[in-house]
């Protein structure tokens, strides 16, 4: 099968959506089909990158580090021409998502869409962020789905909130791949020596872009309040971004900056060998739609303390590998770190967590994905690629404008609507799944 793929985040970004399409795209061809990835060139890009489409796009946008792709489609249909897809896979409702839906217009093709990321909770990083952004960013999320012949949602949660926000209803749950061996080999013991932690020392660790929809000022506060109680204590933290002088401070206040250690980003081997330096994985996030890093802790046999959210509870289940908690209690967090450190207890809870991360090897999650693909081709039948004629080929790329048009139509009228009905954005708890009974 011949796959392409439209992503607004691909390396060198370190981050969720970045990690899931590259390895769904090397397990795909591992497996012999045909990858081909349209995205945004970014500095510190590979110089040689196979299957890879890189369009122009303004870099360091609005001071975060991602990219803003200014795609020209015109630029792309030689190459999506020889490559001739059977399907496309887009991993964003616009940018790069809306070159999508024109590109199947164009040659008839079906498309996917993965609904990776709660994108309320981002909308920080664009001018003018506000109550009536927030709204923008659901309705033109939920409304891009209906542009799709099927939709992804990593976990069930996100399922059914997309349910809820009227989203297409041929949703299919497909989790990101981790590859679960792989992050089960590691040694953190050159890591530890390295930062002056001992080899006896207790090691709370967190892994990700220290961003400010990560809720870190909270997760350094739970962590500093235990070191404070447990002088053997340090924290170790993989990532970098503007939380992470918050966190420092935060760290200071409580006197026990000398046991935080920041690592910056770390790729590969060196990792998996920062996870197998820790004792325990925290996590605080609200905006997971899966919470990838979870399970590739669990893989490395870390217990993991976290927040309850959509799709965290899918891959935490408390007492069982580690601790789920409600809300944001920093005393709560700060005891289920220390209940942790008890032999017995975190070896148990280890085994069950390298029982869970293998439910999500990313073999098993490619062949679902590629169930997918499967089933909506068959569904839409014989598709018919618009190259019989350059009439044929304007006449697509038209309705693709109106199709776009009209789904911009309905984004305003939803929000025009919700704003007369006095609606405002669900608070943090209405958009947590409760864990099942």
């Amino acid at each position: 099968m011949n796959i392409l793929m439209f992503t607004n985040t691909y390396a060198p970004i370190v981050g969720g959506v970045s990690e899931s399409v590259q390895r769904l795209k090397a397990r795909l061809q591992a497996g012999g089909h045909q990858v081909l990835v349209v995205a945004p060139k970014m500095e510190g890009q590979p110089r040689r990158e196979r299957d890879v489409i890189r369009v122009a796009a303004v870099q360091h946008f609005n001071g975060s580090d991602f990219s803003l792709p200014v795609p020209i489609p015109g630029q792309l249909y030689e190459a999506i021409e020889a490559f001739d897809p059977d399907i496309i896979h887009s991993h964003h409702p616009f940018l790069l998502g809306d070159t999508a839906v024109r590109v199947a217009e164009t040659y008839g093709l079906p498309l996917v869409f993965t609904h990776h990321t709660l994108y309320e909770h981002y909308t920080h990083y664009v001018p003018g962020d506000s109550p009536r952004m927030q709204r923008f960013a659901v309705a033109l999320a939920t409304e891009y789905t209906h542009l799709c012949d099927a939709v992804i949602a990593p976990s069930e949660s996100i399922h059914q909130l997309l349910l809820r926000r009227g989203a297409n209803r041929q949703i299919m749950v497909v989790p990101s791949g981790v590859d679960a061996r792989r992050f089960s080999q590691g040694n953190g013991r050159e890591l530890r020596r390295l930062l002056h932690i001992p080899d006896t020392a207790y090691v709370v660790g967190h892994v990700g872009r220290l961003a400010k929809e990560k809720n870190l000022p909270f997760l350094a506060e739970a962590v500093s309040r235990f070191l404070l109680a447990n002088e053997h204590a340090h924290f170790l933290v993989v990532g970098d971004g503007d939380a992470r002088e918050t966190m420092l401070a935060v760290a200071s206040r409580f006197g026990i900056e000398t046991r935080v250690h920041f690592t910056g980003r770390l790729r590969d081997q060196a990792l998996i060998d920062a996870y197998h330096a820790m004792d325990v994985f925290a996590f605080a996030s609200h905006s997971e739609t899966q919470g990838m890093v979870l399970v590739e802790a669990m893989a490395a046999g870390l217990p993991v303390v976290a927040i309850a959210a959509a799709g965290v509870h899918e891959v935490l289940r408390d007492g069982d590998n580690g601790r789920l908690l409600l809300d944001d209690n920093a005393e709560q967090m700060a005891e289920a770190f220390a209940a942790l450190d008890d032999v017995e207890r975190h070896q148990a809870m280890s085994h069950r967590a390298v029982d869970t991360a293998a439910a999500f090897d990313e073999e098993c999650c490619a062949s679902r994905c590629l169930a997918v693909y499967r089933q909506v081709i068959a569904a839409g039948g014989p598709f018919r690629h618009a190259d019989d004629s350059a009439w044929e080929r304007v006449r697509a790329r038209l309705g693709a404008e109106w199709r776009m048009l009209r789904h911009r139509g309905r984004v305003l009228r939803s929000l025009l609507q919700d704003e007369s009905r006095g609606e405002v954005m669900p608070d943090q708890d209405s958009l947590r799944d409760p864990a099942p009974k």
